[in-house]
């Protein structure tokens, strides 16, 4: 049997869950070198900078707290915090950031498509267990889906009425769709959590269902709210 090694740890149990911070000094040097690069970048703008610090407490959220543990334990965690990235902080970093100025439609194509790609191939059975079995693909699955996040948002903020909202229901529709097609799987796809779950009174398709059904509504109504706003 393989013997998972996910970057966050040995997934968290209820008994020890508030103890697992993720103290990785390569974690907070990232996150210092970010935050300083981003209040620099913002120096002058205090909207652009309070959105900047809301990005970099959810990135802290997401790696430095114990949910990074417990998304060792719970597809259902790992998935609040790919929602967490990709709808929260990703949108917050892109409304800090200035707004693009060229080649729009590309990046909005880019930010549609590739996200959409690198999203569902992430959530093959094979490409998150990849993820949590090697550092370095974990991280490429982090930083890809942030990164086209980012590029996404910052394409819809300046795109007009009708391209960002045909933007936004696209990908509200494909990340719906993986997750009503996990909560209506018949088995448990995701090897890596085939043993973790039953600490938090959960089975592992019990996990999956859950996690789908936080991709299927709440985390698709992100997009659905963006595109009525």
């Amino acid at each position: 049997m393989m013997t998972w090694q996910p970057y966050c740890g040995p997934g968290a149990l209820p008994s020890d869950f508030w103890t697992q911070w993720n103290l990785d000094p390569l974690l907070l040097i990232g996150l210092a070198i970010l935050t300083a690069g981003l209040l620099h970048l913002t120096r002058s703008d205090g909207r652009a900078r309070t959105l900047a610090l809301g990005a970099i407490l959810t990135l802290a959220v997401g790696f430095v707290s114990p949910l990074c543990a417990l998304s060792s334990a719970l597809f259902t965690a790992r998935t609040l915090h790919h929602v967490l990235l990709v709808a929260v902080a990703a949108p917050l970093m892109a409304c800090a950031l200035p707004a693009l100025r060229r080649h729009i439609g590309l990046a909005r194509a880019i930010g549609v498509f590739g996200f959409a790609i690198l999203f569902w191939a992430w959530h093959t059975p094979a490409g998150y267990a990849l993820a949590l079995s090697n550092d370095a693909a974990y991280w490429a699955m982090q930083l890809s889906l942030t990164g086209t996040a980012i590029l996404f948002w910052m394409a819809v903020r300046v795109s007009s009425g009708p391209a960002a909202v045909v933007a936004l229901l696209i990908t509200m529709v494909q990340t719906g769709l993986l997750g009503a097609l996990l909560v209506f799987m018949p088995a448990a796809i995701y090897a890596p959590h085939q043993l973790t779950t039953s600490a938090w009174g959960l089975s592992p398709l019990e996990d999956q269902q859950l996690a789908g059904l936080i991709m299927w509504a709440p985390a698709a109504a992100v997009y659905l709210v963006a595109a009525l706003t």
